[in-house]
């Protein structure tokens, strides 16, 4: 099994060889914040107080996840998706106060719906989701979603072009400029 702790170009690239169709990139732009955002439910369930401090089990997750998208090599690509991933938790935990049922259903409707756009994604790329060969996939996936709009908005260049060197042109860059 490969290493988790990869630096973020290999990461990025070995995701995007399993993200080539338009159409499978547009449905993790919209499945992959609902997934992040439906764990942030689920696990900001989870209170407890550390010394002064109010915790949930989201925000514990959501810092160790930070801590490694930060050290992946590329500080502007993790401190992105750490902010990106941040604002789905701290929007998440609205949805953990209420009753038992409207918070599992809550968390279970944008979950489920995360999945079913990948999966539905996956369909048309014709090939399984990175994941099943990798379980680092699961994590890459947010980082993946917030580069691409990162390149789409000229930043982090060296990264973008080494994917494309490696993968072919990057996913937004192909939906700005479709083929005929």
């Amino acid at each position: 099994m490969p290493s988790p702790f990869r630096p973020a170009t290999e990461l990025m690239v070995q995701y995007a060889t399993y993200h080539r169709d338009r159409r499978n990139i547009a449905t993790h732009f919209l499945g992959i914040p609902l997934i992040v955002f439906a764990i942030g439910i689920f696990l900001a369930r989870a209170q407890f107080d550390v010394a002064q401090a109010h915790l949930t089990a989201a925000w514990v997750v959501w810092a160790l996840a930070a801590a490694w998208y930060l050290t992946r090599g590329n500080l502007v690509l993790g401190l992105a998706t750490t902010i990106v991933n941040g604002l789905l938790i701290w929007a998440a935990h609205p949805f953990a106060v209420g009753s038992t049922g409207a918070w599992l259903a809550c968390g279970l409707l944008t979950f489920v719906t995360g999945w079913v756009l990948q999966f539905i994604g996956h369909y048309y790329e014709g090939r399984k989701p990175a994941f099943v060969d990798d379980l680092v996939g699961l994590l890459v996936g947010p980082m993946f979603v917030v580069g691409e709009a990162l390149f789409a908005a000229g930043l982090c260049r060296p990264l973008a072009q080494e994917i494309e060197r490696r993968t072919g042109p990057t996913l937004l860059r192909d939906l700005a400029h479709p083929v005929a």
